[in-house]
């Protein structure tokens, strides 16, 4: 027990627990939450935040002491958002309604925010959590994948449990961050953004239960936010990265196409390069250029989320250069090669490898001169229809903004 190190000096902590539809556990969830805090002599409340429940879950978090505040927009983060918002305390415990987390140790997990030696504290389940309560796919790929891509996307993470929702913070550092995820892929934004604001996040380890009631995740589509949340904050490791190895790769095959023109020996079948290399470059041209139009719209919208984009003006330019220069280079090629051929009737040997290469460039240059030139427009005319995807539909960000969180329905 850590009661003497948390006193009653200490700041007052909000246990915020999103519930839709948790009648079964909430109420076991609020007792645990404040007999925890009560032992260890912190001022505290449990939040509840209803988000659009159809049973009893108001009533019974109301009728075991929780203060209940209810959020229309449906969705894990803004249901989360909506709390964080809301509590009183300084400091801000996040968990869930459905008693998967063991609420007793949340002592232990608020000790390192309040002593001032983490902004965050993470609660990773890998270790303690049982084959009944993680499946298989969650624990083994699921889990540990996304864990890397957030790792990658803020360097200087260590967090092996990015899917965590039991964590600690200071409340005005979270919000702080401009958080805007509605749905499960909150989870990834606040560690990548707090990340690269510089927070010091730890992790401790935590027991994870079986579940209360209907679990309400869906492993494809709820991994699929979390990857395209990933990719909104960080296209350079996405898209610019893999981009470019797949322009090198299809250089590397290109040079191979030159010196092996006969192709290279798979068993007893003959592989020709050619055909995959412009493939490769094409597609790796195409996902750069994805990853800076991204990079520069989430700069220019939240801040400079990616330290390594260009100012928006060079940008345009620069492609609008090398463009020209690729695709002219393209066309002079495949000049060329026609020239070769009426003058002597055939094709020399390296002809398909070099034509390749050369219509690989004509597609690569029109991309880039394209690109930078309907950059400028697209990016003054975005700002009015970006939207940030409801669980139930898209809602313009300055609407979804300025909605305000109702007054809460029942006290401590």
């Amino acid at each position: 027990m850590v009661s003497h190190s948390l006193s009653t000096e200490r700041a007052l902590v909000t246990i915020v627990l999103p519930c839709l539809n948790e009648e079964g556990s909430v109420g076991v969830c609020v007792d645990e939450a404040l007999k925890a805090l009560s032992a260890a002599g912190i001022p505290s409340e449990v939040l509840v935040v209803d988000n659009n429940s159809t049973d009893h879950s108001v009533d019974i978090a109301l009728a075991h002491g929780a203060r209940v505040i209810r959020e229309r927009r449906p969705g894990y983060g803004s249901a989360l958002r909506a709390g964080i918002e809301a509590a009183a305390g300084e400091i801000v415990v996040m968990a869930d309604a459905d008693h998967t987390y063991d609420l007793s140790t949340v002592a232990q997990l608020i000790l390192p925010v309040a002593n001032g030696e983490a902004d965050i504290v993470v609660a990773e389940r890998l270790s303690q959590a049982p084959r009944s309560t993680m499946p298989f796919l969650h624990r083994r790929l699921g889990t540990p994948v996304l864990s890397l891509l957030v790792r990658r996307a803020a360097l200087g993470l260590t967090v092996t449990d990015c899917q965590s929702g039991y964590r600690a913070f200071r409340r005005d550092a979270i919000l702080g961050l401009g958080m805007k995820a509605t749905g499960m892929e909150f989870a990834s934004e606040m560690l990548i953004k707090a990340g690269r604001s510089g927070f010091r996040v730890i992790e401790t380890s935590t027991p994870y239960r079986e579940r209360i009631g209907e679990s309400k995740l869906n492993t494809f589509s709820d991994g699929w936010r979390h990857a395209r949340q990933i990719l909104l904050l960080a296209p350079h490791l996405m898209l610019v990265a893999p981009g470019a190895l797949l322009v090198a790769f299809g250089l590397a095959l290109v040079v191979v196409g030159l010196f092996v023109p006969s192709g290279l020996s798979v068993g007893s079948l003959r592989w020709q390069p050619s055909f995959i290399c412009g493939i490769a470059l094409v597609i790796g041209v195409q996902a750069i250029i994805a990853g800076f139009v991204l990079s520069e719209l989430q700069r220019e919208k939240f801040g400079n989320l990616h330290r390594h984009s260009p100012r928006r003006g060079a940008l345009p330019a620069m492609c609008l250069i090398i463009g020209l220069v690729v695709g002219l280079g393209g066309v002079g090629i495949d000049v060329t090669l026609f020239v070769n051929w009426l003058s002597s009737g055939h094709a020399f040997s390296r002809e398909l490898e070099v034509a390749a290469l050369a219509q690989s460039m004509v597609i690569d240059g029109a991309s880039l001169v394209g690109f930078g030139i309907i950059y400028p427009i697209l990016v003054r005319s975005s700002w009015g229809t970006v939207g940030i995807e409801e669980e139930g539909g898209w809602t313009p960000v300055n609407a979804m903004e300025s909605t305000e969180v109702r007054a809460p329905q029942g006290s401590l």
